[in-house]
Protein backbone atom coordinates (compact mmCIF):
# COMPACT_ATOMS: atom_id res chain seq x y z
CA UNK A 1 0.00 0.00 0.00
CA UNK A 2 2.80 2.39 0.87
CA UNK A 3 4.61 1.63 -2.39
CA UNK A 4 1.46 2.51 -4.31
CA UNK A 5 1.19 5.88 -2.52
CA UNK A 6 4.83 6.65 -3.29
CA UNK A 7 4.29 5.71 -6.94
CA UNK A 8 1.23 7.99 -7.18
CA UNK A 9 3.13 10.87 -5.57
CA UNK A 10 6.06 10.34 -7.94
CA UNK A 11 3.70 10.28 -10.93
CA UNK A 12 2.03 13.53 -9.80
CA UNK A 13 5.45 15.13 -9.33
CA UNK A 14 6.51 14.15 -12.86
CA UNK A 15 3.23 15.40 -14.35
CA UNK A 16 3.57 18.79 -12.64
CA UNK A 17 7.31 19.34 -13.10
CA UNK A 18 7.90 17.96 -16.63
CA UNK A 19 6.16 20.81 -18.50
CA UNK A 20 8.15 23.40 -16.56
CA UNK A 21 11.45 21.69 -17.30
CA UNK A 22 10.59 21.32 -20.99
CA UNK A 23 9.48 24.94 -21.49
CA UNK A 24 11.30 27.14 -24.00
CA UNK A 25 11.23 30.91 -23.75
CA UNK A 26 10.25 31.26 -27.39
CA UNK A 27 7.48 28.68 -27.03
CA UNK A 28 3.85 29.43 -26.20
CA UNK A 29 1.68 26.34 -25.92
CA UNK A 30 2.03 24.40 -29.16
CA UNK A 31 3.72 27.35 -30.95
CA UNK A 32 7.45 27.92 -31.27
CA UNK A 33 8.34 31.36 -32.62
CA UNK A 34 11.27 31.58 -35.04
CA UNK A 35 11.17 35.27 -36.02
CA UNK A 36 9.08 38.44 -36.06
CA UNK A 37 9.45 41.15 -38.73
CA UNK A 38 7.93 44.59 -38.20
CA UNK A 39 7.70 46.88 -41.25
CA UNK A 40 6.82 50.47 -40.34
CA UNK A 41 4.89 52.45 -42.94
CA UNK A 42 3.69 55.87 -41.81
CA UNK A 43 1.88 55.11 -38.53
CA UNK A 44 1.04 51.52 -39.46
CA UNK A 45 3.05 48.42 -38.56
CA UNK A 46 2.89 45.33 -40.77
CA UNK A 47 3.97 42.41 -38.61
CA UNK A 48 4.98 39.02 -40.00
CA UNK A 49 5.45 36.15 -37.57
CA UNK A 50 7.14 32.88 -38.57
CA UNK A 51 6.66 29.89 -36.29
CA UNK A 52 6.20 26.16 -36.09
CA UNK A 53 3.34 24.25 -34.53
CA UNK A 54 3.51 20.87 -32.83
CA UNK A 55 2.72 18.06 -35.25
CA UNK A 56 -0.13 16.73 -33.08
CA UNK A 57 -2.06 19.99 -33.35
CA UNK A 58 -2.11 20.20 -37.15
CA UNK A 59 -5.00 17.75 -37.42
CA UNK A 60 -7.00 19.74 -34.87
CA UNK A 61 -6.64 22.89 -37.02
CA UNK A 62 -8.17 21.08 -39.97
CA UNK A 63 -11.11 19.99 -37.83
CA UNK A 64 -11.79 23.10 -35.77
CA UNK A 65 -10.14 26.00 -37.64
CA UNK A 66 -7.36 28.35 -36.67
CA UNK A 67 -9.08 30.62 -34.14
CA UNK A 68 -6.96 29.32 -31.23
CA UNK A 69 -3.80 29.81 -33.30
CA UNK A 70 -4.83 33.41 -34.00
CA UNK A 71 -5.56 34.00 -30.30
CA UNK A 72 -2.16 32.65 -29.25
CA UNK A 73 -0.36 34.80 -31.82
CA UNK A 74 -2.21 37.91 -30.67
CA UNK A 75 -1.26 37.09 -27.07
CA UNK A 76 2.40 36.67 -28.10
CA UNK A 77 2.50 39.93 -30.10
CA UNK A 78 0.80 41.88 -27.32
CA UNK A 79 -1.01 44.43 -29.52
CA UNK A 80 -4.59 45.20 -28.51
CA UNK A 81 -5.74 46.29 -31.96
CA UNK A 82 -3.84 43.98 -34.34
CA UNK A 83 -5.85 42.80 -37.33
CA UNK A 84 -5.03 39.50 -39.01
CA UNK A 85 -4.33 39.68 -42.75
CA UNK A 86 -3.16 36.11 -43.36
CA UNK A 87 -2.54 32.97 -41.29
CA UNK A 88 -1.37 29.43 -42.00
CA UNK A 89 0.49 26.72 -40.11
CA UNK A 90 3.92 28.38 -40.41
CA UNK A 91 3.39 32.14 -40.67
CA UNK A 92 0.92 34.94 -40.12
CA UNK A 93 0.63 38.62 -41.00
CA UNK A 94 -1.00 41.27 -38.85
CA UNK A 95 -1.58 44.98 -39.33
CA UNK A 96 -1.52 47.42 -36.44
CA UNK A 97 -2.97 50.81 -37.30
CA UNK A 98 -1.55 53.72 -35.30
CA UNK A 99 1.32 51.60 -33.96
CA UNK A 100 3.50 54.70 -34.18
CA UNK A 101 2.86 58.13 -32.78
CA UNK A 102 2.60 60.84 -35.44
CA UNK A 103 4.19 64.21 -34.71
CA UNK A 104 2.92 65.66 -37.99
CA UNK A 105 4.80 66.52 -41.18
CA UNK A 106 5.64 62.84 -41.78
CA UNK A 107 7.54 62.38 -38.50
CA UNK A 108 6.77 59.20 -36.49
CA UNK A 109 7.87 57.50 -33.30
CA UNK A 110 7.46 53.74 -32.89
CA UNK A 111 7.75 53.22 -29.13
CA UNK A 112 9.35 50.38 -27.21
CA UNK A 113 7.18 47.27 -27.23
CA UNK A 114 7.01 44.20 -24.97
CA UNK A 115 6.26 40.73 -26.37
CA UNK A 116 4.93 37.88 -24.23
CA UNK A 117 7.61 35.37 -25.30
CA UNK A 118 11.27 35.60 -26.24
CA UNK A 119 11.63 36.37 -29.94
CA UNK A 120 14.70 34.58 -31.36
CA UNK A 121 15.03 37.02 -34.30
CA UNK A 122 13.29 40.40 -34.25
CA UNK A 123 13.62 42.81 -37.17
CA UNK A 124 12.12 46.31 -37.08
CA UNK A 125 12.37 48.16 -40.36
CA UNK A 126 11.53 51.81 -40.93
CA UNK A 127 11.98 53.68 -44.23
CA UNK A 128 15.43 54.86 -43.06
CA UNK A 129 16.87 52.06 -40.91
CA UNK A 130 16.61 48.37 -40.10
CA UNK A 131 17.29 47.11 -36.58
CA UNK A 132 17.89 43.44 -35.79
CA UNK A 133 17.72 41.83 -32.35
CA UNK A 134 18.33 38.30 -31.12
CA UNK A 135 16.67 36.56 -28.19
CA UNK A 136 14.66 39.55 -26.96
CA UNK A 137 11.34 39.87 -25.22
CA UNK A 138 11.13 43.60 -25.91
CA UNK A 139 11.85 46.07 -28.67
CA UNK A 140 13.86 48.54 -26.57
CA UNK A 141 13.90 52.33 -26.66
CA UNK A 142 11.71 52.83 -29.73
CA UNK A 143 12.66 54.26 -33.11
CA UNK A 144 12.00 57.59 -34.81
CA UNK A 145 11.53 57.77 -38.57
CA UNK A 146 10.19 59.83 -41.46
CA UNK A 147 7.40 58.87 -43.84
CA UNK A 148 8.46 58.24 -47.39
CA UNK A 149 7.35 60.48 -50.23
CA UNK A 150 6.03 57.95 -52.76
CA UNK A 151 8.84 55.63 -53.87
CA UNK A 152 11.74 58.04 -53.37
CA UNK A 153 14.17 57.72 -50.49
CA UNK A 154 13.76 61.30 -49.35
CA UNK A 155 11.64 61.98 -46.26
CA UNK A 156 8.34 63.73 -46.87
CA UNK A 157 8.88 67.46 -46.41
CA UNK A 158 5.96 69.85 -46.57
CA UNK A 159 6.14 72.10 -49.60
CA UNK A 160 5.55 75.81 -49.17
CA UNK A 161 2.92 77.27 -51.43
CA UNK A 162 4.26 80.25 -53.37
CA UNK A 163 2.42 83.48 -52.78
CA UNK A 164 1.93 86.02 -55.53
CA UNK A 165 2.21 89.68 -54.70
Amino acid sequence: MRARAVAVMLLLFVILVAPVLAADDERYGYLTISDVNVQLDNGTALIQVNYSVDEGTRFIFFLFGKQDLKSKLLKILNYDDAKMKQIDLSSAEFTVEEAAVSYGDGIYWYPAHHFNVVIPNLTVKSPQVTRNFRMVKEFPAGIGYFAMNGSSSVPAIPQATPTHQ
